[in-house]
């Protein structure tokens, strides 16, 4: 008797997957017996739970940014589970800069071209690579899901981080034009924004002071912030696992028709 996802026997690929959303993510396709192929950097494998009525795990250290390197991953994943049916297109980074730093011109939290290219090659070239390279599979086999994760930032904008706002808007355009052209090969393609989630092994003191450091406060009231929210209806941060049930409610036949939108997993957060 199968779930009522019915994602048993599926293979779903999962970039970024080593760490934090992607991580939670893989885990639970696992747990409703779906099979995951694993892509990150990390060239240590993490530990998931396996075994019982859970799916199969193959893990492939993948550099999304390099062609060959997912085309070596798919073809991995095809000898290892035949048909591919699901790709999260996860992988992502993010360095806090300011366009414009008065008070250090050029200097180390200041918009570069050296982060730029790292920013835009792993957040909008990796997510085109991995949907190019799966979506030759989809079409060839008349079906699969395309989901991409994007950002709250992507949808408002974030100071200090607008780069990788950017970028993420730019996958929201991915999901809306690559919509259009493959639904009619019965693939669909579906993005989710999350906004402020629990504390992950991502948020690094670094990334904590750049950030500070681009909306001129200390990393204590940075901190702090993360537990205010009166910007957010709920009264809370999300959880991985909230975006994680989304994702696999998207990948499964149950939104069969949900297909070129983006569904933003932030608690009600919004400009106004």
């Amino acid at each position: 008797m199968t779930s009522w996802l019915n994602l048993e026997g599926k293979t779903a690929v999962v970039t970024g997957g080593a760490s934090g959303i992607g991580k939670t993510v893989a885990q639970s396709f696992l747990d409703n017996g779906a099979n995951v192929v694993v892509c990150d950097m990390n060239p240590d494998e993490p530990e998931f739970e396996l075994g019982g009525s859970r799916g199969k795990l193959l893990y492939v250290v993948t550099d999304v940014t390099k062609a060959e390197s997912v085309t070596a991953m798919v073809e991995k994943a095809k000898a290892a589970f035949g048909k591919l049916d699901i790709l999260v297109n996860n992988a992502g980074i993010n360095i806090p800069c300011l366009l414009v730093d008065p008070k250090d011109p050029h200097g180390k939290y200041e918009l570069s071209e050296r982060v730029y290219d790292k920013v835009t090659s792993v957040n909008i070239k990796g997510v085109y690579l991995m949907a190019q390279a799966l979506g030759h599979e989809f079409v060839r086999n008349g079906a699969g899901v395309i989901i991409n994760m994007s950002s709250e930032s992507g949808l408002e904008g974030s100071e200090g981080q607008s780069i990788y706002a950017a970028t993420k808007n730019a996958v929201n355009s991915f999901t809306r034009s690559w919509s259009k052209e493959l639904g009619r090969y019965n693939v669909r393609v579906v993005g989710v924004a999350p906004g402020i989630l629990e504390a992950t092994g991502l948020r690094t003191l670094a990334y904590e002071e750049a950030l500070s450091y681009t909306r001129g406060i200390t990393v204590e009231d940075l901190r702090k912030g993360y537990k205010n929210t009166k910007t957010t209806p709920l009264g809370r941060s999300g959880k991985l696992t909230e975006v994680a049930n989304l994702v696999l409610f998207l990948a499964s036949d149950r939104a069969s028709y949900i297909h070129g939108v983006t569904y933003n997993v932030a608690g009600g957060k919004t400009r106004g």
